[in-house]
Parts: C-alpha cells; structure tokens; sequence
C-alpha cells in the first residue's frame, strides 16, 4: 500500500507543479477550456496564496510530505494529512464551485488523488488492524 499511496503522491507533486506554472504564468493555459474550465482564473484569483505562499506550492510540499510518510510506513500520519489534505482540498472546491464560478482542471484532479490517497491510508489502518488481530488470535 506504501508504494501505490507514493506513486499518487508522485502524481499529486506533478499536478501541482503544473498548477504553479500556471500560478506564475500569464500565458493561455492548456486547461483553458472554457467559461467554466480555467486554470488560469483560478490560479491567478487571490484564494491561490496564503500569505506569499501559492496553494499550488503547498500542494507539493503536502504530496511530497504524504510520499515520505507511506514509505517509512507511518499510517496515522498518512492518514492525518491526507486528511487534512482532502479538507482543504474540499474548501479550494467550494471557493471553485460556488466564489470564482470556474474550475480548474489540474485542481480538481489534485482534488481526486488527495481523495484516493485518504481512502487508501484509511484502509491500509484498517487492513494493518485486521492482520495484527490475526496473528494475535492464532
């Protein structure tokens, strides 16, 4: 579970890079679709920094923090900052959905990953339980 819930995290950090180079960029964006689809419009709207920090940079920093953990085998800390991670991620949709009006492509597949990777620490506690009460009952 450690290498698949890595391997998202990997994939997470390249999101999020491309989210940053949109961040820092003025030019028209592959992910420009649309009225209702701009990364653009997102990443330069004034909800993509805390403080003088980009989201997007965040981003990686939590993916690569999520990568680390899974691999030393921390399950609750996975958890934990998946956790976290999935909360914000869920308040960036709302200010997407319901303050900007527009989405962004390369957020919203942040958004899934960071949803799959809690559901993954999830059951990689719960499957880490299962087994331990196992070997403890034989």
């Amino acid at each position: 579970m450690r290498y698949v819930i890595s391997l998202l995290a990997v994939a997470g950090l390249l999101v999020s890079f491309l989210a940053l180079r949109v961040h820092y960029s003025d030019e028209t964006q592959p992910c420009d679709i649309n009225a209702h689809w701009d990364c653009g419009v997102v990443n330069h709207s004034p909800f993509s920094m805390i403080g003088p920090v980009p989201v997007a940079a965040l981003g990686m920093a939590g993916y690569v923090l999520l990568g680390v953990l899974a691999l030393v085998r921390r399950r609750a800390l996975v958890l934990g900052a998946a956790v976290i991670g999935l909360g914000f991620a869920l308040y960036l949709s709302h200010i997407e959905k319901d303050v900007l009006m527009v989405w962004c492509l390369y957020c919203v597949i942040s958004q899934g990953l960071i949803l799959v990777i809690t559901l993954l620490a999830a059951a990689w506690i719960l499957l880490a339980g299962r087994r331990s009460r196992i070997t403890t009952d034989h």
